[in-house]
């Protein structure tokens, strides 16, 4: 699971990897919680081709807050959405059903190393240097003076068996690692319209990530 990140932070390199402009007030290195970037198609685009750009990018919450919620709270417990429980568990599935995937931009994301008995933050990232599109869902929330706030989670699947990622976490808990897109799907999975969007939420390659021990 995936509580820490770094996100896109230079306009130039947002830019060039996911064809979009830097939004104002997304911090860098993101927790619950705290406000990240997200890449959504707009709904323009989704209606009529050429009125919108295709993607944008947009600030919200790292952890979804859903409709019914009473306050933003609820951002620090849904900031990681299984997949195998996205379309049914209360607090995802109104997003997955109406199709709000999302990308979120990351230079790289942080787990925990337990294998020497303690925890060791790790940070990963694509081998090739490259910034990573994790895939997501969004959302929107009233707030009681009537804004709007978004929020946004990652998806994530099951990493028992991956060569990397197994080895991050407690020794008892059930591996996880979060769903990296390949540039060629983005535009596929921001797509509300495409109707398979399961056979994107799967395992990227061990040999296509670097990790580093960060330094206390």
């Amino acid at each position: 699971m995936c509580a820490h990140y770094e996100s896109v932070n230079k306009p130039e390199r947002l830019k060039q990897a996911f064809q979009v402009a830097m939004p104002e007030g997304a911090k860098a290195d993101v927790w619950p919680g705290y406000t990240g970037l997200f890449i959504r198609c707009p709904k323009e685009a989704m209606q009529d081709e050429g009125v919108a750009p295709w993607r944008e990018a947009m600030v919200g919450s790292f952890g979804l807050i859903p409709h019914w919620s009473k306050d933003t709270t609820m951002a620090k417990r849904t900031y990681n959405a299984r997949s195998e429980t996205v379309a049914t568990k209360p607090s995802y599935r109104d997003a997955w059903r109406l199709g709000r995937r999302c990308i979120i931009p990351a230079e790289a994301f942080y787990e925990p190393d337990w294998r020497s008995g303690r925890a060791v933050p790790t940070r990963i990232a694509r081998s090739d240097g490259q910034p990573m599109g994790i895939a997501g869902i969004w959302t929107g929330w009233r707030a009681p003076d009537g804004t709007i706030i978004r929020s946004m989670s990652m998806l994530t699947v099951n990493a028992d068996d991956h060569p990397l990622m197994r080895k991050f976490h407690r020794p008892e808990d059930e591996k996880r690692m979060v769903v990296i897109l390949d540039e060629a799907d983005y535009d596929a999975w921001l797509s509300a319209a495409d109707s398979e969007p399961l056979r994107f939420l799967r395992q990227f390659d061990s040999d296509r990530l670097i990790v580093n021990v960060r330094e206390n």
